[in-house]
C-alpha cells in the first residue's frame, strides 16, 4: 500500500492503470475507495476526515474508522483507504467548519 501511496503521492496520477492496480491489490475496498474520491466524499473538516457512504458518515481519524467493519474486524477498511488516497492524490475536500459543531445541529 506504501508503494501506491507514495506514487500517488509524488505526482502520479490515478490513471487508468493505477487505479486498475488499488483494485486489483485492494479488491471491493479499493473500488469503493476509489468511488469516494470521483464523487468528492472524503471530507476534511478541522477536527477530523469524514467519508460518506450511501447511507452514513464515518470518522476516520490516523489508522482508526468508527464503521463497523473496522470495529468489528480491527483492521484497514476502505474509508481509512479512500481517506490515504485522497490525500495523496489532493482529492480532499475542505470543509471550513467543525464536524463536531455539525453533529449538534442534526
Amino acid at each position: 500500500m506504501n508503494d501506491l501511496v507514495d506514487r500517488i503521492a509524488q505526482g502520479a496520477v490515478l490513471s487508468p492503470e493505477l487505479r486498475q492496480e488499488i483494485a486489483k491489490e485492494f479488491g471491493n475496498r479499493g473500488v469503493r475507495a476509489l468511488a469516494a474520491l470521483d464523487e468528492r466524499r472524503v471530507k476534511k473538516y478541522l477536527d477530523f476526515y469524514v467519508v460518506e457512504s450511501s447511507s452514513k458518515e464515518y470518522v476516520v481519524e490516523d489508522e482508526l474508522c468508527t464503521c463497523g467493519d473496522f470495529l468489528f474486524r480491527g483492521r484497514e477498511c476502505w474509508h481509512i483507504l479512500a481517506v490515504r488516497l485522497a490525500i495523496a492524490s489532493g482529492t480532499v475536500v475542505m470543509e471550513p467548519s467543525w464536524y463536531q459543531d455539525r453533529l449538534r445541529e442534526d
